[in-house]
């Protein structure tokens, strides 16, 4: 698996803001089949950082309706990577 396909995008909210604050915790979408060895290599030579830890947690998508229509949520997987005490992820809001 290519390492740019790993990781899909950060997710920016309250929580995930309050994580990357107090504990060094940054919060991504990524792909559904990778495992914690492979997204710690994809954020270590991505953003050149060193990665202490990842927590994983899988996400199943849900039905959806609006009037008559019904749709789908996609199934999807969140890792939150935890950094080494002087290492940074440089995001858009930093700037």
């Amino acid at each position: 698996m290519d390492i740019r396909n790993i990781i899909k995008k950060s997710i920016e909210t309250e929580k995930a803001a309050g994580l990357k604050e107090k504990d060094n915790k940054y919060t991504f979408v990524v792909d559904k089949k990778a495992n914690k060895f492979q997204i710690k290599q994809a954020i270590e030579t991505l953003f050149k950082v060193k990665v202490e830890s990842v927590h994983t947690s899988n996400y199943i998508g849900k039905n959806k309706r609006m009037g008559q229509h019904s749709g789908y949520r996609s199934d999807w997987k969140k890792a939150i990577v935890k950094l080494s005490k002087n290492n940074k992820i440089q995001t858009v809001e930093d700037m």
